[in-house]
C-alpha cells in the first residue's frame, strides 16, 4: 500500500481518538504503523482500562480488536473500513497497569463482499499473548 495510505490511517486515527465520540477511548493508544493490510500499536495499560479485577477490560480489549483491525483493512486494497458482522476475541492472559500492550493487525483476505482480519494483542515485554480477535467485515458487493 502506498505512503500516502498509511499517513491517511494516521489522520483518520488521531481525528477519532481526539474526538468526543466513543472513538475517544483510543487516546492513550500509540499508533506504531499502518500499511500493505497491516497495522501495529501500542498501549500503555492504565487505570481507566481496568475492570474492577484490577486487569484490562474485556471490552476495551474487543474495541482495541475492531478498532486496529479496521485500520489495518483500510490500508489494504479494499481501501474501505467495512461493517462489522463478526468479532470473536479468545482471552488468553491478564494485563495489568503499567503494561505496555502491543497490538498487530492484519488482513488475512478480502474478497468482494468480506473481509477476514487477526488481531493478537500481547505483553511488550515478554511478548505473551493477551488475547486473540477474529474479526469478519462486510465491505460491500
Amino acid at each position: 500500500m502506498s505512503k500516502a495510505a498509511g499517513e491517511l490511517i494516521k489522520a483518520v486515527f488521531e481525528r477519532t481518538r481526539t474526538s468526543k465520540t466513543f472513538g475517544r477511548v483510543l487516546e492513550n493508544v500509540k499508533l506504531i504503523s499502518a500499511g500493505e493490510g497491516k497495522c501495529k500499536a501500542e498501549l500503555k495499560v492504565d487505570e481507566e482500562h481496568l475492570n474492577l479485577g484490577g486487569t484490562l477490560h474485556g471490552g476495551y480489549t474487543s474495541t482495541l480488536v475492531d478498532c486496529i483491525s479496521t485500520y489495518a483493512l483500510m490500508t489494504h486494497k479494499a481501501g474501505v473500513p467495512g461493517v462489522s458482522v463478526d468479532l470473536h476475541v479468545t482471552f488468553l492472559k491478564a494485563a495489568v497497569p503499567g503494561d505496555v500492550v502491543s497490538i498487530d493487525a492484519r488482513t488475512i483476505k478480502a474478497g468482494r463482499t468480506l473481509a477476514f482480519l487477526e488481531v493478537e494483542l500481547s505483553k511488550k515485554d515478554d511478548g505473551a499473548l493477551i488475547a486473540r480477535g477474529i474479526h469478519t467485515k462486510f465491505i460491500g458487493g
